[in-house]
């Protein structure tokens, strides 16, 4: 295939990004996209070009590092992540449009790569259970009822890519966050911290500069682990449960 690549350059968060073209021939449609764009930055090497900054790193899908918006779509036409994307998903002749995630909450370090930190710190502001220390418990010894542990593993399955609020026209990192307080609300290890769970990452997720939550459902249909949005409504259960239970008598 031949493709013209509209490719977002911007050397540091201090100087102005803009668009830039870029042309390639002889794509195979069995490459994914990031070996499309090393195969570009292999051309802009040879040019004596700088190459173009994109995060990436198991590229099995696995670990969430790779996250690009594609034509306007967070990780592309396909719902999976961006290294799991092939060519095949385009045609020869395409324009294709290549933006880093679009978020206040993820600022540009450089070309395609945000930092995502503050991710990291949304976790650390609740996202842990306590247990004690000692000798390990049998297999069964804490039951849990097999509807509660699916719903927690499906929710356990957020690699925290980003697409969500990418694709969010809010910016909003709600589902990332409801998908961490209900994998561990739902199980009995949670229940301890669930209260204060809430509070603290719905308040650190406020102080990132993401937006709020409206319901619009682009996060969930652009999530390549397909996490529902029925966890940001057992989210906001919890958090009204945390705030009434905590709520100071007025008289």
């Amino acid at each position: 295939m031949k493709l013209t690549l509209r490719v977002w350059r911007q050397p540091s968060p201090q100087v102005k990004g803009k668009m830039a073209n870029y042309h390639l021939t002889d794509v195979s449609e069995d490459m994914s996209f990031l070996e499309m764009l090393d195969v570009l930055n292999e051309q802009l090497i040879l040019d004596g070009e700088d190459p173009i900054a994109f995060d990436h790193d198991c590229r099995e899908g696995i670990c969430g590092s790779c996250g690009l918006m594609i034509n306007g779509i967070a990780h592309g036409p396909e719902q999976t992540t961006t290294c799991q994307l092939h060519m095949r998903s385009f045609s020869d002749g395409d324009t294709i449009d290549i933006e880093p995630w679009r978020s206040g909450g993820f600022p540009v370090v450089k070309d395609l790569v945000v930092d995502r930190s503050a991710f990291d710190r949304i976790i650390s502001a609740g996202g842990f259970i306590s247990a004690p220390t000692g000798t390990a418990p049998d297999a069964h010894a804490t039951p849990v009822p097999k509807v509660d542990a699916d719903a927690a593993f499906d929710a356990a399955t957020c690699i925290g890519c980003g697409a969500c609020v990418a694709a969010c026209p809010n910016g909003s990192a709600m589902l990332f966050t409801a998908a961490k307080v209900t994998h561990l609300g739902l199980l009995p290890q949670g229940q301890p911290e669930r209260d204060a769970r809430v509070v603290r990452m719905v308040a650190q997720q406020d102080a990132e500069d993401f937006g709020g939550c409206t319901n619009i459902g682009e996060c969930s249909a652009v999530c390549p682990k397909g996490i529902s949005m029925e966890t940001i409504s057992r989210l906001n259960h919890d958090l009204l449960g945390a705030l009434r239970a905590n709520a100071v008598p007025t008289s």
